[in-house]
């Protein structure tokens, strides 16, 4: 496609999909639809969202779930505002992402808002379009950025600019820049730290999604001994690995917080070793030595203190750390570990007592029986509130793209279009959203996407009428609760009006229907309103109100 002839705007569509986009995301208004319409003319595939929060929240989850560039496209000043916690999400995450909205020329525009000033804000690289000439340059670097540097760049595109005529000539797209080598020292010294460890154990991060490497870490932790787990983000890295911990941290396993906390040293491989991944610290002995390897130097020691950064890819760290050890080491492998690890390594396999609720089922109880019943291919995203760790821990996923976890920015409501992004990125396995009662509501309108696209995806709302999280934090010191409790919703009916196909479930029996839905044929989207009892904060909430 030629950018001769038509307008910047058009030129600037078809050079963002000729610069590798292929799937859009947004809510379409006067001042975007051009540029919407172009990147649709030259092959990428749009997704219209309800709201821009859940448009901006798709294209995160499907940027995260499908390994490549996304982009959203909004309308001018309130587009941009609606959208901007799932920017936020997305930029505190590092998703490679390309916001292409519109901009105001007219500072006394109702859509007037300093646009570059709020990308700043929350974290994203702002980028505005100036001219006719030079503005498919700044789409491809536009790309170029988000996708080497793993950030999320706004593309403001002044509406004056967009209908200028577009000059002739495509100039060749601007090239990701290659991450640098590792330093020949911290390696050598990264390999010493290894080979001197005895308990080892390796926590792998967002950075350590990327192609080859989990095969990379897998080969390096057999040479010297170590334990794998991850953070909450990369979970499923190492399903399948008899040395697999699972998570650190909050989600972690009674045995994986003793082992991880048992180790002599720890290595995190593109995790920002958090108060979440380590406890508050209180996961990692006194006297371990800790490692952090990150491709972006700013991220190494910025939680904690570490006695090396290495900074570089994940995958070629670990490659050239291997080279550098000798024989196989056993570390931390022993049969007595591979054994706890076998028993133990779930937490399914951990005893609990029953909560008894009239009317109102365990929702670990619930959880566990949807994980036995529903399919185990499957993409598992998971929205923010008490409810969270049951979801997170019980369903397992079969590897990291199973599980799309946008919790940086904490928000609740945007777990329904975190799995419509993560659904359209992996449409060969069954989506699961699992929601509380509160996020549910917000992110409701999202219901109807779910329904037009056709999605074959299970909504689970564990439904507390209230918000947990507040409810557990301020009522064991006797405050009144009554702005935080809700009376009950039937979820089922809103699902039965959006088009679901919808199920109440009140006691672990009440999941056969479940079962009966994955049966076939799914003509229709299943919402699962579960009635979860709430007499207690879930564990991960305990740890988590100490840092408070």
């Amino acid at each position: 496609m030629s950018a001769a002839g038509g307008t910047v705007a058009e030129a600037v569509g078809a050079a963002l999909v000729r610069c590798g986009i292929r799937a859009v995301f947004g809510v379409v208004g006067s001042g975007n639809f051009a540029v919407t319409n172009a990147m649709v003319a030259a092959g990428a595939r749009y997704t219209a969202a309800r709201h821009e929060a859940g448009a901006a929240t798709m294209a995160d989850a499907h940027a995260r779930t499908s390994g490549t560039v996304t982009a959203v496209s909004l309308h001018q000043g309130c587009g941009l505002t609606n959208a901007l916690t799932g920017i936020t999400e997305a930029a505190k995450s590092r998703t490679p992402l390309v916001v292409v909205v519109a901009e105001a020329t007219s500072p006394r525009s109702n859509f007037a808002v300093d646009q570059a000033a709020l990308a700043e804000a929350v974290g994203a690289v702002p980028v505005r379009v100036t001219a006719a000439d030079g503005a498919v340059a700044q789409a491809a670097a536009a790309v170029a950025t988000a996708r080497g540097e793993r950030r999320v760049v706004v593309l403001n595109l002044p509406l004056d600019v967009q209908a200028l005529p577009a000059p002739a000539g495509e100039p060749p797209a601007t090239p990701a820049a290659e991450p640098p080598p590792p330093d020949p020292a911290a390696v050598q010294r990264l390999a010493g730290a290894l080979r001197a460890a005895r308990r080892p154990v390796f926590v792998a991060g967002r950075g350590s999604r990327g192609p080859g490497c989990r095969a990379a870490l897998e080969e390096l932790a057999e040479r010297c001994g170590a334990l794998l787990a991850t953070s909450a983000v990369a979970r499923g890295l190492f399903r399948g690995s008899p040395w697999d911990l699972g998570v650190s941290g909050g989600f972690a396993t009674p045995l994986a917080a003793e082992l991880v906390s048992g180790a002599d040293l720890v290595v995190g491989w593109g995790c920002a070793l958090n108060m979440w991944t380590t406890r508050h610290g209180r996961l990692l002995a006194d006297d371990a030595v800790v490692v952090q390897v990150d491709l972006d130097g700013d991220a190494i020691g910025a939680h904690r203190d570490v006695a090396l950064g290495v900074v570089g890819d994940v995958r070629a760290v670990a490659g050239a750390v291997a080279a550098h050890l000798g024989e196989p080491a056993t570390g931390y492998r022993t049969p007595e570990v591979r054994d706890g690890i076998a028993r133990r390594g779930r937490w399914r396999d951990e005893p609990y007592e029953e909560a008894q609720e009239e009317g109102r089922v365990d929702p670990r109880t619930l959880t566990t029986a949807l994980d036995d019943v529903l399919p185990a291919e499957r993409v598992v995203a998971v929205d923010s509130g008490n409810f969270m760790g049951h979801p997170s821990v019980f369903l397992d996923v079969p590897d990291e793209s199973g599980f799309c976890f946008t919790q940086a920015f904490q928000s609740v409501g945007l777990g329904l279009a975190t799995a419509i992004g993560a659904a359209l990125a992996r449409p060969d396995r069954l989506p699961v959203a699992a929601l509380g009662d509160g996020g549910a509501l917000m992110g409701a309108a999202e219901l109807e996407t779910v329904v037009r696209l056709g999605l074959p995806m299970v909504v689970v709302v564990y439904d507390d009428a209230a918000y947990g999280a507040e409810v557990h934090h301020f009522g064991p010191d006797g405050h009144v609760l009554d702005t935080v409790r809700f009376p009950e919703t039937d979820f089922a009916a809103i699902g039965r009006g959006y088009g679901f196909e919808a199920v109440t479930v009140r006691s672990a029996a009440d999941v056969a229907a479940v079962a009966s839905w994955v049966a076939g044929p799914r003509r229709a989207p299943l919402l699962v309103d579960a009635k979860v009892a709430r007499g207690r904060p879930s564990w991960w909430l305990e740890e988590a109100f100490r840092g408070h």
